[in-house]
């Protein structure tokens, strides 16, 4: 059985935001429990990442309007045959939970690290190139020679009043990846488009393709209409447009 590498697109900016941050919520778990100095240095600058998105975007409301919306479905779904009373209860119990855990949070998401005046200091040298070498932040490389333990238990200072929100974007993120049946595709000459439902917005694009095709796609789209183009990765130079038919499996994610 082939192995598949899957490909998301979001249709919409809210999910753009959700997925971005999932990406870097995923990095920075890996990161924050290894000893090695280098280790806790990344996972400071993907922490800056974060706070830089929860600053611009107001990750909170759209969190819970999604959320909020997502109640609203699957309540509408409650009456219909063929649905499991108690799955679709502890879903519905799971996302609540997750609704009042944001409203419970004092302040904007992430407020706390983006207050903390250690990681204001490395965030002002961070637009320098190397700017955060040892002698332009020598607090800073003090830190990152303490105990594994210490630099771990700061990390969980600051992840305090993001811990919620990552809660909730895996819980969005799952419900809407699992939301549509995958369907299989064929690609004419490495292209595909594909008109949607304007009245039923999808949220997601997921593609997946077989390891051994060597192809990746590139995706453009918007809630009314998508492209999907694949492309042969060359070890040297651009990737180049494949032209031959592909089979690949494509999930319109509506929700």
């Amino acid at each position: 059985m082939s192995t598949l590498i899957t490909f998301e697109h979001p249709l919409n900016e809210r999910i753009r935001t959700f997925l971005r941050l999932d990406h870097l919520f995923r990095q920075l778990d890996f990161l924050v429990y290894q000893e090695d100095p280098r280790a806790s240095r990344s996972a400071v600058t993907i922490l800056m990442d974060i706070i830089a998105i929860t600053a611009r975007a107001d990750v909170k409301n759209e969190l819970i309007k999604e959320l909020d919306r997502y109640i609203g479905n699957l309540d509408r779904l409650s009456s219909q045959r063929g649905i499991d009373p108690d799955a679709l209860a502890a879903v519905m119990d799971n996302l609540k939970r997750t609704v009042d855990a944001i409203h419970a949070l004092n302040g904007p998401i992430g407020h706390s690290a983006r207050e903390d005046e250690f990681l204001k200091s490395i965030a002002l040298r961070s637009s320098i190139p190397g700017g955060t070498c040892s002698f332009d932040l020598p607090h800073f490389h003090y830190w990152l020679l303490q105990e594994p333990e210490l630099r771990q238990a700061r990390f969980l200072e600051w992840l305090k009043d993001l811990k919620p929100a990552i809660v909730a974007i895996e819980l969005a993120l799952s419900l809407v990846r699992s939301s549509s049946a995958p369907r299989q595709m064929l690609a004419e000459g490495g292209f595909y488009q594909e008109a949607l439902d304007a009245m039923i917005p999808a949220q997601m694009l997921r593609v997946s393709v077989a390891v051994e095709q060597d192809i990746f796609p590139e995706i453009s789209g918007h809630k009314n209409r998508f492209s999907i183009r694949f492309m042969s990765a060359e070890s040297r130079g651009r990737a180049k447009q494949h032209f031959e038919d592909v089979m690949f499996r494509l999930t319109c994610c509506v929700f």
